[in-house]
């Protein structure tokens, strides 16, 4: 991994939204989401947003949905439009641990460490369970630890103690063999959620 903020966000696992994740909030048929998806997958992406619009004019709360175009727009690189998309669905589904993750890969690709250490704070607060969001936490600490080991080298060259765990920690950000997350933005598949499940 590159220490550069989007080094990190390249490496970051984005959580893709499948047709066999329910949310708890808004019951619909798996087959509504199938032509956004494969449009998606595709990588036909100004067709996808288009046909995720024109759900989203029908259903415009639908979370699902939402997410996807939050996709669409990440892999289009609307970044900026994605981020809020992600940001809106927290707002109203602050619950939903999927959105955290997707926007954090989007504040480390603009170097705001911080911002995403909240995000998948939230995430893994959440759903406990959620692997992907604790891996990409660790990718985020390692980063911040980075650049405070960094800092303290600065402030006190002398330090024996710092430079060895700063060699340590850069290591482990520069080995793609230690870090096992996909390239961004590699999609992975969620388990599905029954709709009654509690959090």
């Amino acid at each position: 991994m590159m220490l550069s903020g989007s080094g990190i966000g390249q490496r970051i696992r984005l959580f893709c939204l499948v047709a066999t994740l329910v949310f708890a909030t808004v019951p619909v048929r798996a087959d509504d989401y199938a032509p956004v998806n494969q449009l998606l997958r595709d990588g036909q992406l100004s067709a996808a947003l288009a046909k995720a619009d024109q759900y989203l004019a029908r259903k415009p709360r639908d979370p699902q949905m939402r997410f996807l175009k939050g996709l669409i727009q990440q892999d289009g690189g609307q970044r900026e439009a994605a981020i809020a998309t992600y940001e809106a669905l927290i707002q109203e589904y602050p619950e939903l641990p999927e959105p955290y993750n997707n926007v954090a890969v989007l504040y480390v690709d603009q170097g705001r460490f911080e911002k995403a250490r909240e995000a998948l704070e939230m995430a893994t607060r959440n759903s406990r369970s959620y692997a992907i969001a604790h891996e990409n936490l660790g990718d985020v600490y390692a980063r911040l630890a980075s650049e405070a080991y960094s800092r303290a080298v600065q402030l006190d060259s002398g330090n024996t103690t710092v430079v060895p765990k700063l060699a340590l920690i850069r290591q482990l950000i520069n080995n793609p063999a230690a870090n096992r997350l996909a390239p961004f933005p590699g999609p992975v598949a969620p388990p599905a959620r029954p709709a009654s499940a509690t959090r």
